[in-house]
C-alpha cells in the first residue's frame, strides 16, 4: 500500500514464529517491539502516541486475523492484533 514492504516470509522457529521483511527504498528509522504485545482496538492510539514522533509521520505494523497491516488500516477495520 505505502510501498515500503517488498516481500515477507514467516519463519517457523518452533517457538513464536518470526516474520522476515524485505524493505523497499530508504527508511529514516525502523524499530522492533520485543516482545510483541497484544493490542486491542482501543489501545492503538496509546501506542501511536508513545512510539511515533508525530501523528502524521510513521507507521506501526500489526499482525491481525485479517493479515499484516498498518495501525491506520487496523483502526479502519476495527480490529486489534499483535504489535
Amino acid at each position: 500500500e505505502n510501498g515500503y514492504i517488498g516481500e515477507f516470509t514467516i519463519v517457523d522457529d518452533h517457538r513464536a514464529n518470526k516474520i522476515v521483511i524485505e524493505l523497499n527504498g530508504r527508511l529514516n528509522k525502523c524499530g522492533v517491539i520485543s516482545p510483541r504485545f497484544d493490542v486491542q482496538i482501543g489501545e492503538i492510539e496509546n501506542w501511536v502516541v508513545n512510539l511515533l514522533p508525530s501523528r502524521q509521520f510513521g507507521h506501526i505494523i500489526l499482525s491481525t486475523t485479517f493479515g499484516i497491516m498498518t495501525h491506520e488500516e487496523a483502526k479502519k477495520r476495527k480490529t486489534g492484533g499483535k504489535i
